[in-house]
């Protein structure tokens, strides 16, 4: 393959490799699913409460836990008797679960409990600290 001399073979094989991985990508069954949408960090909704947001189209149960009176990370008020402390609601459609918390102004810590066992931190809210345990507490202040 002879070039003109102001001409070069890199573009055209830019473009072939993104054409190759793009195949490779049909080929293997793979798609975008596994982007996941960026969802708003916890914020006051018209009502006065603050609307706090978690995607988990797989999981059963997801609570939201925190340092805040009447969730005390999940023990609630002894008077309640319920373990399911923070249960929030699934969108069916969407896969997110969705809870609105009356807050007095103060700072809180939270996390978010799927399915009994896992305690993930807020992927949405970039304030955070150390949860002492190796991971991280997302942070919330209310004004």
């Amino acid at each position: 393959m002879h070039l003109h001399p102001n001409r070069s073979a890199r573009p055209l094989g830019r473009a072939l490799l993104a054409v190759l991985a793009a195949g490779l990508l049909v080929g293997a069954g793979c798609n975008a699913d596994f982007i996941k949408r960026r969802l708003a960090p916890p914020a006051r909704q018209p009502g006065g409460g603050i609307l706090f947001r978690f995607e988990a189209p797989s999981a059963r149960i997801v609570q939201l836990m925190g340092s805040w009176p009447g969730n005390d990370w999940g023990r609630g008020l002894a008077q309640t008797g319920s373990y399911l402390v923070g249960l929030m609601e699934k969108d069916p459609e969407s896969g997110i679960w969705k809870r609105i918390e009356t807050l007095p102004p103060g700072r809180y810590q939270y996390k978010f409990k799927i399915d009994e066992v896992n305690w993930k931190e807020d992927p949405n809210n970039p304030q955070r600290t150390d949860d002492g345990f190796g991971g991280y507490n997302s942070l919330l202040t209310v004004r």
